[in-house]
């Protein structure tokens, strides 16, 4: 416990001395090249709000009037702007220096988050639009630039939060930041950057580990194919564990056998060092990545989850993913690490990553560390009664999931939350297609589809509870000795039933959806008690003392543990404090309230450590 309070005030000390706005870290750590180039730091900008840029030829221009930090967007402290207004036309502009070096390569320009469509421009010329404000994506630039030359790139941003066409998390529609809706984040908010390849390299590759056969299958993509061949290389500790080399074919996996694996988890986050190198026809490396890891498996049987083949328990806590100068974009890397270090510190195993895609480098520090999460998409804002719904959310969300299903800290997606109030003929049909098409896209994970919300088609039934009493929460989650996931539907009432792997709706007069038993179920919401002696704001419940918080959080939590294994895990609302939301563990500054021990005793509980099984 004496290690766990160190840690817990060193890294609020390393976060808060550390120097913000220095994001040069390599931005994918799970699939690194050595050529590259970060493009943060200054750009020029300039806002349109009549969004004339077009009309004016904007994207000819050499250099803006205002300066802006990139990656920060142009609402925060950091990125030097602080225009917190609505922004639906934002422009930027930099030079581009091409390295001759590229010559005879494929040049890429990288963007990790750009909210929310952007057009490329490079020396006035168009060169690619990108849908969708939390997906990364690439641009080929080698048809546009010469190696040795300088070019001007110009990127035009659009964002209409309010037209409920597009996922908003919880960005602000009004003006002001109220309850749970912050400052918005529009524009660039992750890091930019230039990549030389090969025109045969590497594109990407799907990292499948099977612990039971104690193997590795790699599904790779390439830019181009022809007369060269992959060579994949499995490191333990430096030394080669595995290595096999194949023809350089999308159709075709390379399976490594992994002898006397060892397993990542929480309790012992081993990763392997992973590196991809691309050989011509005699043989010469053309080019190389590396990557990394985690021989894991997560999976359920009935309604348990398990890890490794071992029964799960889940003592999560809610993360929102923003900062006080920087709202989305964390300020610097070791911001990232830090979060983590903060809810490993009180107890927590995992998070619900919420309303928010969170950056691969949060992923990537969640691996090191052994932090479980539920990857969730900023699903608030978009009118899910409309067709266009499916049209707008679902290509985004499938990036989304290709680009971090690498990651074994990640052990299911919530591509959605909340969604109730719903109509009985677009919806249906939209929620199981999300299911269905997450599935496609990675099966080794279960898909909550609806955190919350109602449950058309999913892996996980769940609930949120902000009920403050625990005789009153104990007696909403188990009446007359059934368990109910909590939501009511006064309008349309429906119940669910089991159709072998996953669940559906079916028509009933009652206004309980029954939970059955036979598939995993959480309560992935409930807490959400306010705690604050430097300003008042918003909560889901108070407490006015800090030994009253520790009584009633505790009273909370003892009530879903007993619930064991009727309930496989829990959230509790929040990690920090946001804005005007007050309910978090930490503040806003990451600086405690309460007492770390002490939290550590109530969260760090485990049932399975009491529970005998079957």
């Amino acid at each position: 416990m004496r290690k766990i309070l160190i840690c817990a005030v060193l890294a609020t000390i390393f976060f808060l001395s550390s120097a913000w706005g220095q994001r040069n870290e390599y931005p994918r750590p799970q699939f690194e090249r050595t050529e590259w180039i970060n493009l943060n730091g200054t750009w020029t900008c300039k806002i349109d709000p009549s969004g004339v840029g077009i009309e004016k030829n904007y994207k000819e221009a050499k250099g803006f009037d205002q300066k802006i930090t990139v990656p920060f967007s142009p609402e925060s402290k950091l990125s030097g702007v602080e225009h917190t207004d609505f922004i639906e036309h934002l422009w930027y502009h930099r030079m581009l220096n091409i390295p001759s070096e590229w010559k005879d390569k494929r040049i890429m320009l990288n963007f990790g988050g750009v909210y929310y469509e952007s057009e490329i421009y490079i020396d006035g010329k168009f060169i690619d639009r990108h849908f969708g404000g939390s997906s990364s994506f690439s641009v080929d630039l080698t048809d546009f630039v010469n190696p040795g030359s300088e070019h001007s790139l110009v990127v035009y941003v659009k964002s209409d939060l309010r037209n409920r066409v597009q996922p908003a998390g919880k960005q602000s529609t009004r003006y002001y930041s109220h309850v749970c809706n912050y400052t918005r984040t529009t524009g660039i908010w992750q890091t930019v950057w230039m990549e030389a390849v090969h025109p045969k390299a590497i594109k990407t590759a799907q990292i499948v580990t099977d612990i039971d056969k104690s193997r590795i299958v790699i599904h790779p993509e390439f830019y181009g194919l022809g007369k060269t061949k992959l060579r994949v290389t499995l490191k333990e500790n430096g030394k080669i564990a595995a290595q096999e080399t194949g023809l350089a074919t999308e159709n075709s996996p390379i399976v490594l056998k992994v002898r006397k694996a060892k397993l990542w988890s929480p309790e012992s986050p081993f990763l392997y060092d992973l590196d991809y190198e691309v050989l011509d026809e005699e043989g010469k490396v053309i080019d190389k990545v590396h990557s990394y890891t985690g021989m894991r498996k997560i999976h359920y049987e009935g309604n348990r989850l398990f890890l490794n083949n071992r029964p799960l328990y889940l003592r999560m806590v809610l993360d929102q993913g923003y900062y006080p100068e920087s709202q989305w974009t964390a300020p610097s890397d070791s911001a990232l690490r830090n979060d983590i270090i903060l809810a490993k510190s009180v107890g927590f195993n995992g998070a619900r990553l919420h309303q928010k895609v969170f950056e691969e480098r949060f992923h990537y520090w969640a691996d090191k560390l052994g932090y479980l999460t539920c990857g969730e998409m900023n699903s608030w804002g978009l009118d899910y009664n409309l067709p266009i719904a499916t049209t707008i959310f679902l290509p985004e969300w499938m990036e989304i999931v290709k680009r971090d299903r690498n990651h074994p800290s990640i052990i299911m997606w919530v591509p959605l939350n909340e969604q109730n109030n719903v109509d009985k003929v677009n919806f249906p049909r939209f929620s199981s297609q999300l299911y269905d098409a997450t599935k496609l896209v990675d099966p080794t994970r279960p898909v909550l589809t609806n955190s919350g919300g109602a449950h058309y088609k999913t892996d996980i039934v769940s609930s949120h509870l902000y009920i403050q009493d625990s005789a009153s929460l104990h007696k909403e989650l188990w009446n007359d000795g059934k368990l109910f996931p909590g939501h009511r539907f006064n309008e349309d009432p429906r119940v669910l039933y089991n159709t072998g792997s996953n669940f559906r709706y079916d028509m009933h007069e009652t206004r309980w959806m029954v939970y059955n038993g036979k598939c995993p179920y959480l309560f992935d919401e409930f807490g959400g008690i306010s705690f604050n002696t430097k300003q008042s704001g918003w909560g889901y419940g108070g407490s006015s003392s800090e030994e009253e918080f520790y009584k009633k959080v505790s009273s909370l939590v003892d009530v879903v543990l007993k619930m064991y294994p009727f309930v496989g895990g829990y959230c509790y609302t929040q990690l920090t404090d946001v804005e005007q939301e007050q309910n978090g563990l930490y503040y806003y500054d990451r600086t405690p309230k309460f007492d770390i021990k002490k939290l550590n005793d109530i969260f760090g509980k485990n049932p399975l450590q009491n529970h005998i099984e079957e």
